[in-house]
């Protein structure tokens, strides 16, 4: 398998539904009644139950896995600039701009909706060949 270079882009999308919302709040244990309480999060300034950030990071990370190579996440910065909300697709997009050498990469990642950017950030990650080819 050949490994990750620069320019190299993958993609990964998923649909986010409040059932969505409820296992990653049960598999997380963060129960912030934000992504809860439809009622209680009416009352923020969301105006209604949004997902987990982190939600949207995972299909980040999603994207990530869909670089050549086996890939190694080794860090992350996020900025999260808008909510998701139940019914919305979130696609994130991951694009190697920089070949730091011993295997690592930097890697530019966005997450959007229909909408609009819901986080930007950047990634290094190994990106190796896999052994058993």
């Amino acid at each position: 398998m050949p490994v990750a270079t620069v320019e190299d882009t993958a993609e990964a999308t998923l649909t986010v539904t409040e059932g969505l919302i409820d296992d990653y709040a049960d598999l997380t244990g963060d129960d912030n009644p934000i992504h809860r309480d439809a009622e209680y999060a009416s009352e923020t300034l969301f105006g209604g139950r949004v997902a987990h950030g982190m939600l949207s990071a995972g299909v980040v990370s999603a994207a990530l896995a869909d670089l050549p190579g086996d890939i190694v996440y080794l860090s992350q910065d996020l900025d999260f600039e808008n909510p998701v909300r139940p019914g919305q697709t979130v696609t994130a997009t991951a694009t190697v701009v920089e070949d730091l050498g011993d295997d690592r990469i930097r890697v530019e990642t966005v997450a959007e909706t229909d909408e609009e950017r819901v986080l930007s950030g950047e990634a290094v990650v190994l990106s190796l060949p896999h052994e058993g080819e």
